[in-house]
């Protein structure tokens, strides 16, 4: 059963600036977010949504392009990671090292992505013990109130150097 949308929730003070400093990462050095319209709707600390009209993602259907369903979930689970890494204040790069995703139903409504970031205790530690580590997040999208898109993203992390 799918989490419980964060909408409405109302964001802290530091997750909001993190998430007008991560918009400005996206369009500035991302893109592919533009043409996406990608935004974020809801970040607690633990959960990220982000959002993106169907318009400009459309397929030949009427319904959400696959491709971009791929891209805003990667992006979730990558802009989540970023965003926990910010919280607890290591600078490191993020790339998507595999991801799977598995396309159940077609999404026909503004397309809403969001992310859990789990157990990562364990990662963040191998973060800043050995300077890189794998976490592994899963992100859904829901269509009429189920899921229609299930991502599974492998994000390895790797410590800037601090010269």
């Amino acid at each position: 059963m799918p989490a419980r949308p964060l909408v409405g929730l109302e964001m802290t003070p530091e997750h909001a600036r993190l998430c007008r400093e991560l918009a400005e990462i996206w369009y500035q050095q991302i893109p592919l977010t533009r043409a996406l319209d990608l935004r974020v709707q809801a970040f607690d600390g633990h959960s990220l949504e982000v959002a993106a009209d169907l318009a400009p993602n459309v397929n030949v259907h009427g319904t959400a392009f696959a491709g971009s369903l791929y891209s805003i979930n990667a992006l979730c689970g990558w802009s989540l990671v970023h965003l926990q890494l910010q919280l607890s204040r290591l600078d490191a790069s993020i790339v998507i090292a595999e991801g799977q995703i598995s396309y159940l139903r077609p999404v026909a409504e503004t397309i809403v992505a969001r992310c859990e970031f789990g157990d990562q205790q364990d990662a963040l530690e191998r973060l800043q013990q050995r300077g890189r580590a794998r976490l592994v997040l899963t992100s859904e999208t829901l269509a009429e109130g189920a899921v229609a898109v299930e991502f599974h993203g492998n994000y390895g992390v790797m410590l800037r150097s601090q010269d």
